[in-house]
Parts: structure tokens; C-alpha cells; sequence
């Protein structure tokens, strides 16, 4: 038991003379084990001296005089009452920082956030900014600025209904994915005992019948669609995206398209090429980059666009020139501007390749292997890893001989695997 005269020895008075004066390496005595003393840099600092399990050691309070005398005793105060339960200062210190930055942002936004972060680095960009978006259009601007803890079953089942009640079904069912991912976080950092978001998955609506996208399946049609297009009021960079998604036969998605990057084509090769990121791709399985082969005219017509708007950065770069243009920008096109609502979408080129393809004798995996589809059987996934390319050099040139007949109304020729049988 520490007597009243051998703590507290110092005054203010007295370590403003003492620091004047000391030197690197001195200490001035406070008791109770507390001293300030010079680091070598010349600045006071305040030092706990302690013992646990027969070993010294010290416990680093601050330094003066951002932490003044009395601050200093309160820590001292608290080294003492840890070692008392038997619990290491430091450890002890450690911890509680731990516990508090955890804790500094408890809001619902706040986990959001951090959950995004963390989702970043496995999931695509697409699927980033889709989901991203998704939370912060129709749950964030509700629930964001509330504590986890304050949010409530009813809550997030009025949000999900919402989303619901606009036909939005699939956009539901993954908002309420991400809701609940949320709330997990929240319950392994302890901001939250419970998962409130759990029970909501009864008020989804049963999903529909999977629809299949609208194509259109016949050379005719999609002569005539291109054709529809290029007459049409379109910004260059909506129709060449256009023109670049009929043309590979959709062997990339629209959010694909949108987003290319000059640094992906070799436009000068013969046949010229798209080599699109793994990351970028839906099927994250696959080992090898997605490369499409470019049939001629549109390597043409993309060697002209670079000349016009320069070979670096996006490919379809949104008027101010800073981002791409959207998806549903060109989706819009085909819906509103050519007409086309429930007869084709960009999509729809996959279904038509996919479809006219096969119909025209070429093989099954070299149309599925164009299109970036992985092996319907996990066996033959596993052992299958051949990119069939010069086939799919062949499947490409005739896609793009085909298109740009029919384009001109010209009728379709057979493919070089049809006429040889």
C-alpha cells in the first residue's frame, strides 16, 4: 500500500523549471511508478513503471503537455487497477482501442461501407457498382444514418417490398443478399447481437417463370436491325457499342462493351483482337483472359473511331468525356429509340449467335467457348481446357461475313463447315 507522501511529488511549477532544464534520458518522479522523462528527440513524455509476472515493464502514457499532470495520475489510476484484476496494462489498452475504432461508425451506412470495401477485391467492377448503387438507391437513403442496432425487421422488410412493388423481384432478392451480408459484419465486430435482417426473405414475392430475353433468331431480322440503327438518331459512341455487340455476336455482355478500354485492342493484327480481363468477366472459374476475334469490318470501324476521338482510356467515352456510357444507355436505344421492346435487346445478339451458329453446322463448344460459357459438365470442365481458337477465328469471320450481308439485304451464305459436308 503506496503511503499519500510517496505519489504525487511533483507540481506544475515544477516540471515547467525541470523540463527547461533536464536532459535526453532524465526522469523526474512522480511515484506510484510514474515519471516523466526526455526522449532523445528532446520531448517530455510521461512513462508508467510496472511489474506483472516478476518482470518490469513500462506503459507509455503520452507526451507534455498534451497530457498534463493530472491526466497522467488518472492513467496511472488505471495501470493500477488492471494490475489489480491481474491484466496486463498494455494488453489491456490495446484492446479497448480495438473495441473503439470497431465501433467508431455504428450506423447502418457506416458497416455498408466497410462491407463494400470488402466485397471489392473479390467481386468484378460490374457487380461492384451494381451493388453499390442498389444499396445506396433504395436502402441507404432510409436506413443509412441509423445505428445498426435501431434498425428493425419491419424496417428492411418495408424496404424490401418496395423494391418489390416495382417488379424489381430479382433486384429485391439480392438488395435483401446484401442487407443480411451487412448485418453478419455488424454481428462478428459485436455492434449487433442479432441479424434482423434474417426473417425478412418471407415477404419476397415468389420469382416468376424464368422469361427468356427477347432475340430476334433469323439473318432477315438482324439485317434489319442493324439497318434500324444505322438510320436512327443515335450518339456515335451508343451506335459503334451497338455495332461492336451484334457484330462479336455478343461473345461479350453489354456492361462489357460499355466499359472496354483502348489497352484490350489489337487492331492491328490479323485477325484483329479483344482481350477482355478476367476480372472483368462473369465466369470467374476460367483460367485464361476472354479473347474475341474481331470480324474485319468492325476492326475497321473501330480503327476509324480511334482516330477520331484518340487511343487511350475508354473506348465509348459519355459526352463528358470522363466515364463510359452506360449500359442502359445502349439498352435504351434498343427499346425506345429502334422500337425494338420485347422483340430484341443487346443481349439478344448471344441468343441469335448462339442460335444461328449451331443451326449452321459449327460446333457446339467452339460457339460455347466464343461466348465465354463454361462446359455444362464439371468432369469434362475439368479435363477440357483446349480455347478451340482457330476454330473461333473461322466462327467469327463468318458471324461477321453474315451481318454484313444481310445488312445490305444480301442473302446468307453457308458456313464453311455446312458446305463441306
Amino acid at each position: 500500500m503506496l503511503s499519500k507522501n510517496s505519489i504525487n511529488k511533483i507540481t506544475d511549477r515544477g516540471i515547467k523549471s525541470w523540463v527547461e532544464k533536464a536532459t535526453p534520458g532524465k526522469k523526474y518522479f512522480d511515484g506510484g511508478g510514474m515519471f516523466l522523462t526526455i526522449t532523445p528527440a528532446g520531448t517530455p513524455a510521461w512513462r508508467i513503471k510496472y511489474r506483472l509476472n516478476a518482470k518490469e515493464r513500462l506503459f507509455a502514457v503520452g507526451t507534455y503537455p498534451a497530457i498534463s499532470l493530472e491526466r497522467a495520475r488518472e492513467q496511472r489510476d488505471v495501470v493500477k487497477a488492471h494490475l489489480r484484476e491481474g491484466r496486463d496494462p498494455v494488453t489491456a489498452r490495446r484492446v479497448e482501442r480495438a473495441a473503439s475504432a470497431t465501433a467508431s461508425d455504428d450506423s447502418f451506412g457506416g458497416v455498408a461501407r466497410d462491407w463494400l470495401a470488402k466485397q471489392k477485391a473479390e467481386w468484378s467492377a460490374v457487380h461492384y457498382t451494381k451493388s453499390s448503387r442498389a444499396l445506396d438507391r433504395d436502402v441507404l437513403p432510409l436506413l443509412g444514418k441509423l445505428p445498426v442496432t435501431a434498425v428493425s425487421t419491419p424496417m428492411i422488410a418495408s424496404v424490401i417490398e418496395a423494391i418489390g412493388r416495382r417488379g424489381a423481384r430479382d433486384t429485391a432478392g439480392k438488395v435483401l443478399w446484401h442487407v443480411t451480408s451487412i448485418f453478419s459484419l455488424a454481428q462478428a465486430r459485436g455492434q449487433c447481437s442479432s441479424n434482423p435482417a434474417e426473417p425478412v426473405r418471407q415477404v419476397l414475392m415468389k420469382k416468376k417463370k424464368t422469361r427468356h430475353l427477347p432475340a430476334v433468331l433469323d439473318f432477315a431480322g438482324l439485317g434489319e436491325i442493324l439497318r434500324l440503327a444505322r438510320d436512327a438518331n443515335l450518339s456515335p459512341a451508343v451506335h459503334l457499342a451497338h455495332r461492336l455487340c451484334a457484330f462479336i455476336g455478343g461473345a461479350a455482355r453489354i456492361s462489357n462493351i460499355v466499359e472496354a478500354e483502348w489497352n484490350e485492342f489489337e487492331l492491328g493484327g490479323s485477325p484483329a483482337t479483344w482481350v477482355v480481363p478476367r476480372e472483368k468477366m462473369k465466369a470467374k472459374e476460367r483460367q485464361h483472359d476472354h479473347k474475341i476475334f474481331l470480324p474485319d469490318v468492325i476492326a475497321a470501324e473501330l480503327r476509324d473511331w480511334r482516330k477520331v476521338i484518340g487511343g487511350r482510356g475508354k473506348v465509348f467515352p459519355s459526352r463528358s468525356g470522363e466515364k463510359s456510357i452506360t449500359r442502359e444507355s445502349v439498352e435504351k436505344a434498343y427499346r425506345v429509340t429502334l422500337n425494338l421492346d420485347g422483340k430484341h435487346t443487346p443481349h439478344g445478339w448471344r441468343s441469335a449467335f448462339s442460335t444461328l451458329a449451331k443451326d449452321h453446322d459449327f460446333e457446339r463448344d467452339v460457339v460455347e467457348l466464343a461466348l465465354d460459357h463454361l462446359h455444362d459438365n464439371e468432369v469434362v470442365r475439368a479435363y477440357d481446357r483446349g480455347e478451340r481458337l482457330n476454330q473461333r477465328v473461322l466462327l467469327m469471320r463468318w458471324w461477321g461475313d453474315q451481318l454484313e450481308r444481310v445488312e445490305r439485304g444480301a442473302d446468307v451464305l453457308p458456313s464453311k463447315q455446312g458446305a463441306d459436308k
